[in-house]
């Protein structure tokens, strides 16, 4: 292993948020573009990247990735601290951000897969309050009825386009990076840091650099938008997000329940109503930002939502959103993924409960199938070491339970569901989560059997 969790932290810990100059505040969110004097509503940006973890950058005390961009948004906005998806998987947590509903409620639980007909996005709100909406990049939602954006790709002609067009925009950038395959360059993997929660060897530290390199470039797309706010003088009048997406496919990130894979970054610049380089550990979810577009351009929140508006937590009206997010993994139709096997979570400020409804299943994914050179590493490793071995089963093998006190555990390294003295909270949580699942139309493994006939191009199937 890379060190113990204390020195990981530590050496995260003393690493400091780069500091930017702020941009200047007070401008009337009201007054739109610079150079052209429009007046009207706020801009909204949202750049996204893919497979990106909550822990990876400067601003979120990564020192080792290079990411001043991000830092730099995170320097003149707000920061979360305990943002969360429902889903590691790109098409679910995608469908959720633009729906403001939970996966199974939206129809795009399982991965590569298409909504409810009918189903009700953020371009249907915001082109009905007068907004011009785009998406630039990675698409990975379906159908175009329910997601009726303005498709561009990435050039900065596209971009431009939309950024100097009549009325006000909700744009939505949606970078490839840092999702594999990875490329290489910048970063040496003897000298990074390693958390926990991944087995030390020479294959695992060229894949962190890998990663770490998409990161960077990720970052250079967050400030490609940036600099075109900057050039067409909207800077003061947009409300600027960058959010992570999920984890990278590292075990125990993507495709899970575990906070690698839930977690996220989500940092929000507004300049005169948000304070700069200000932090929040409110919690809140990706179902939040729906009722956020439609609460700062002055609409009704229809009652159909999963989220709420963060607008009072983003002007410092309130600390508090959400005391629980839920999460539901889909493995029935990824690659190479197990033929069933549901995952459900809860996750309060203090703990995190997971359901796993088929644990007498192996887990199973293009990882395990493919196995690439660190993940072959790992098992070489599990032979001689006990804290290698642990890990590599724990990803493959589950108890139907797992409860993790995230105050003394942040990597969910220890389960302590079979502590009876945990009991009664372990009730609880999977109690409430139950109440969830029945209010969303979650059946468990039921729902997970009849994935397939919510993917994208298939066939409905009797299962």
């Amino acid at each position: 292993m890379g060190g113990s969790a204390g020195q990981y932290n530590r050496k995260f810990n003393e690493s400091t948020m780069m500091q930017a100059n702020r941009q200047g505040v007070g401008t009337d969110p009201g007054t739109q573009g610079g150079s052209s004097g429009r007046v009207g509503r706020p801009n909204i940006l949202l750049v996204i990247g893919d497979d990106h973890t909550y822990t990876d950058a400067g601003c979120y005390g990564n020192p080792d990735v290079r990411t001043p961009q991000i830092d730099r948004l995170a320097a003149e906005g707000m920061r979360f601290t305990n943002a969360h998806t429902a889903s590691a998987m790109c098409a679910p947590t995608r469908s959720m951000l633009y729906t403001g509903l939970y996966p199974v409620k939206n129809g795009a639980y399982p991965n590569h897969s298409r909504a409810h007909d009918g189903v009700r996005s953020i371009a249907h709100y915001m082109k009905d309050l007068g907004y011009r909406v785009a998406l630039a990049g990675k698409i990975h939602v379906a159908p175009r009825e329910v997601f009726p954006f303005q498709y561009i790709d990435t050039s900065e002609e596209q971009l431009e386009e939309v950024l100097t067009g009549k009325g006000p925009f909700c744009l939505i950038y949606a970078s490839h990076h840092p999702h594999a395959p990875w490329g290489r360059g910048g970063y040496d993997p003897d000298s990074l840091a390693l958390p926990p929660y991944l087995v030390d060897t020479p294959e695992t530290r060229q894949a962190l650099a890998d990663y770490y390199f998409e990161v960077t470039e990720l970052d250079k797309e967050v400030g490609l938008c940036l600099d075109l706010l900057d050039r067409h003088g909207l800077a003061d009048t947009t409300m600027t997000i960058y959010t992570s997406e999920q984890g990278a496919q590292f075990p125990h990130g993507k495709w899970s329940c575990y906070d690698l894979g839930l977690q996220v970054q989500f940092i929000v610049r507004w300049p005169g109503r948000v304070e700069a380089g200000s932090t929040s550990s409110a919690m809140i979810s990706y179902v939040d930002f729906v009722p956020t577009a439609i609460d700062l351009a002055g609409g009704e929140l229809p009652d159909v939502l999963d989220g709420k508006s963060l607008l009072p937590v983003l002007t410092g009206k309130t600390d508090r959103l959400h005391d629980r997010v839920y999460g539901v993994h889909t493995t029935r139709g990824i690659l190479e993924g197990s033929a069933c096997y549901p995952v459900r979570s809860i996750r309060t400020d203090t703990h995190k409960y997971i359901w796993n409804l088929k644990s007498d299943a192996a887990f199973e994914n293009v990882l395990t199938a493919r196995e690439p050179d660190y993940w072959k590493s790992w098992k070489d490793k599990a032979a001689t070491d006990a804290a290698a071995r642990h890990l590599v089963e724990s990803y493959q093998h589950r108890p139907e339970e797992e409860l993790y006190d995230l105050r003394a555990d942040p990597f969910e390294l220890t389960n302590i569901a079979s502590d009876p003295a945990n009991a009664e909270l372990e009730a609880s949580l999977r109690k409430q989560l139950e109440t969830f699942m029945a209010a969303q139309g979650d059946k468990g493994i039921e729902t997970e059997m009849d994935a397939g006939n919510r993917q994208v191009g298939r066939p409905r199937i009797e299962n």
